[in-house]
C-alpha cells in the first residue's frame, strides 16, 4: 500500500483486476450496515470515523483539497457513504445497492462536460432504460419509509457518479487526498447523531468490519486503480458490488428484494453493462488496449 498512489507500470488487468475485488469487498456492505443496530447518521458517521483513522495510520493526513477536483470528490464521497448508508437502513439491501448503480450513467453524460469525452447515442438509450429501470423500484414498496430510502439509494448514485468523475481528474494528482478528507467530511456531519444509542460489543466489531475491510482497504485499491483506467471503465467494472450485495444479504438475513425491485434492477444492470460492453466488442482489440489505460 505504500506506493498506491505511484504509476502503474503493468498489465491493463491488474486495476481491473483491482477494481473487481474492490466491488467484492464493498458487497458486504449492505449484510454490516444491516447487523448494526445503530440509527443510519450514526452508523455512517462511526464507518467513516474508523475509516479516516485507518487511512491516516496507514498513510498520513494529506494536505487539505485545494482545487476544484480534489474538493468536489471528497464531498461526494461524504455524501456517496452517508446516503448509501441511509438507503440500506430505509429500503432493502437490494434496492439501495442498484439505485447507487445507476451511477455509471451519471457519468457518461458529464464526462464530456468535466472529462471532454464524448456523449454516444449509447449512452442516451442506456439512460432511457436506467430510467425505466428505477421507476420498477418504486411499485413494490409504497410505504412513506421505503420511498425515502429509495430516494436516498437513487440521490447516491448522483453523489457517486461525481466522486468517480472527480477521482478520475486527478490522475495526474493524487486521490487519496480526496478519500481521506470525505471521510473526514461524513465523520464531522454525522457527528451529532452518533451518540442516540451506545453500541454494543456487536455493533463496535459491525462498526470495525465496515470502516476497515469494506470502506477503507478497498478505497485504497480504488484510488489506485482510477488513476489507471478511464472513468467508465472506473464505475462499470464494480458491477460485482450489486451483485453480490443483495445475496449476502439473502444468505444471512433472509432480507429479499420485491419482483418488481429486482426487474427493475436488472434492467438497471444490462444498460449499464450493455453500456461497457457493446463499445469494447465493437472495437479493434488494440483500440480496447489503448481505452483501458485511459
Amino acid at each position: 500500500m505504500a506506493h498506491i498512489d505511484s504509476e502503474s507500470h503493468a498489465s491493463p488487468l491488474r486495476p481491473i483486476l483491482a477494481l473487481a475485488l474492490t466491488a467484492a469487498m464493498w458487497s458486504s456492505g449492505g449484510v454490516l450496515i444491516k447487523l448494526v443496530d445503530l440509527p443510519p447518521l450514526a452508523v455512517a458517521g462511526l464507518r467513516s470515523t474508523v475509516c479516516a483513522l485507518l487511512l491516516i495510520a496507514l498513510r498520513g493526513l494529506p494536505a487539505r483539497p485545494r482545487d476544484a477536483a480534489q474538493i468536489g470528490a471528497a464531498l461526494a464521497y461524504a455524501a456517496t457513504v452517508i446516503l448509501f448508508v441511509s438507503a440500506t437502513k430505509l429500503t432493502t439491501a437490494a434496492n439501495a445497492i442498484l439505485l447507487q448503480f445507476t451511477a455509471p450513467i451519471y457519468v457518461a453524460l458529464l464526462a464530456p462536460r468535466i472529462l471532454g469525452e464524448r456523449t454516444t447515442a449509447l449512452d442516451w438509450l442506456a439512460t432511457a432504460m436506467v430510467m425505466a429501470g428505477m421507476g420498477l423500484f418504486f411499485v413494490d414498496k409504497l410505504d412513506f419509509s421505503g420511498f425515502w430510502g429509495n430516494m436516498a439509494g437513487l440521490a447516491s448514485g448522483v453523489s457517486f457518479g461525481f466522486m468517480v468523475l472527480f477521482l478520475r481528474k486527478q490522475k495526474d494528482g493524487s486521490p487519496y487526498g480526496s478519500l481521506v478528507w470525505g471521510n473526514i467530511f461524513a465523520a464531522a456531519v454525522c457527528l451529532p447523531f452518533c451518540f442516540e444509542k451506545t453500541p454494543d460489543l456487536s455493533d463496535v466489531a459491525g462498526l470495525l468490519l465496515l470502516g476497515v475491510f469494506q470502506l477503507g482497504l478497498p478505497y485504497l485499491l480504488y484510488a489506485w486503480a482510477v488513476r489507471q483506467v478511464s472513468a467508465m471503465v472506473a464505475v462499470l467494472v464494480p458491477v460485482v458490488e450489486p451483485l453480490l450485495n443483495p445475496v449476502w444479504v439473502y444468505l444471512i438475513l433472509g432480507e429479499r428484494p420485491g419482483p418488481w425491485a429486482m426487474i427493475g434492477g436488472a434492467v438497471v444492470l444490462i444498460a449499464v453493462t450493455g453500456r461497457s460492453l457493446l463499445p469494447m466488442l465493437l472495437r479493434p482489440r488494440s483500440q480496447m488496449a489503448h481505452d483501458s489505460l485511459g
